[in-house]
């Protein structure tokens, strides 16, 4: 379904918030329910997530809410109060939760540049976004950090969902982060500061791969959830992946890229012990490409499983990147680099007219 016909008239408010994406999430899994406690490193870049809201008096349009997902061409009106969500339950329930005033009708536009099912914490990031600019449909009172546990209540609480909180809090904070989750749900975040000149040779450095196809791995994760739940919060594999995240943080920080690059290197051995499908054979394939092109570094983005994404570090010449990104595509021409910048923010909610 194409784009509806905008309403007539000027829009009272226009709304805006753009929110980034997570990659390199070391320490991944940890952030979850069955293990009770945990630390998680990971990267906030763009291409960030958009949502745009026109805000019109209620009497000027028949329908209340109407909702553009445009990456999928699919506009449609939402009801408040009907809780049957069925075409996009995760924007649908974060409007629900949210509320919408009696006296205004909204038209809502969601876009994100990064493909569906990237590994990239995208749905956390989307949610967020709309979280934060519903908020300023009231008094805007919401902190990052409020919006973020919000955006993983809709995922938890209404929708019954499987989620960690690290997505949420990226997409909040963005940059470079270091997340302490002391009690699940309950987490610290310090934002790691860096140097420009690591900054930007760690954004030199890095590369996005999707491979392809949106990853597919609802099954392996509950074996995954199972296994993990029999070790306990305390098991070896979860104490595995939290030393990964420590050991990312101070190798940013002191600007060590071969322990950065092994950090993200055992973080995805760390996740074939826990299950050999959380690294597809695409990325093996992958994994050894970059190997053999002088790649330091390569983390299987997200929970893993079939299809999605790897964050690749490089070395220390942008020619061998370069050389390295032709060669993985020769590899396997389905395999896209996506452009990525680190970015230095998170939620940013802004009106214009």
């Amino acid at each position: 379904m194409g784009h509806p016909s905008e309403p007539s008239g000027t829009p009272l408010r226009v709304i805006n918030s753009v929110a980034p994406i997570r990659i390199c999430d070391n320490g991944g899994w940890t952030d979850t329910w069955f293990a009770g406690h945990g630390v998680i490193f990971n990267i906030g870049v763009y291409p960030y997530v958009e949502v745009q809201i026109k805000v019109y008096p209620a009497r000027s349009r028949e329908e209340r809410v109407v909702l553009y997902a445009e990456n999928y061409g699919d506009a449609y009106t939402v009801v408040p109060g009907n809780t049957q969500w069925i075409r996009h339950p995760l924007l649908e329930a974060a409007i629900e939760y949210m509320g919408i005033p009696d006296d205004i009708s909204l038209h809502i536009t969601v876009y994100s540049e990064v493909p569906a099912g990237c590994s990239t914490g995208t749905s956390a990031s989307i949610t967020v976004a709309l979280i934060g600019a519903l908020d300023r449909l009231t008094p805007g009172t919401m902190t990052a950090h409020e919006v973020a546990y919000a955006a993983h209540r809709v995922e938890t609480d209404l929708l019954k969902l499987q989620s960690g909180i690290q997505d949420q809090l990226c997409a909040a904070y963005g940059g470079l982060s270091f997340i302490e989750m002391h009690h699940y749900p309950f987490a610290s975040v310090s934002p790691i500061q860096v140097p420009n000149s690591i900054w930007w040779e760690l954004e030199r450095r890095l590369v996005l791969f999707f491979l392809g196809k949106a990853h597919q791995s609802s099954p392996v994760h509950e074996a995954v959830i199972r296994k993990l739940e029999e070790g306990g919060p305390e098991g070896a594999a979860l104490d595995k992946l939290r030393q990964t995240a420590r050991m990312a943080r101070d190798a940013v920080c002191a600007g060590d890229w071969n322990v950065l690059g092994r950090s993200m290197s055992m973080n995805t051995e760390a996740q074939t012990e826990l299950n050999a499908a959380l690294v597809g054979k695409d990325a093996h394939l992958l994994i050894d490409v970059a190997k053999a092109n002088g790649a330091i570094g390569w983390k299987v983005n997200g929970a893993g499983g079939d299809g999605g994404s790897i964050t690749l570090l490089c070395g220390q010449t942008s020619s061998e990147k370069r050389a390295l990104i032709r060669a993985v595509q020769e590899a396997n021409p389905a395999f896209r680099p996506l452009p990525i910048y680190l970015s230095r923010y998170g939620l940013r909610v802004w009106e214009g007219m």
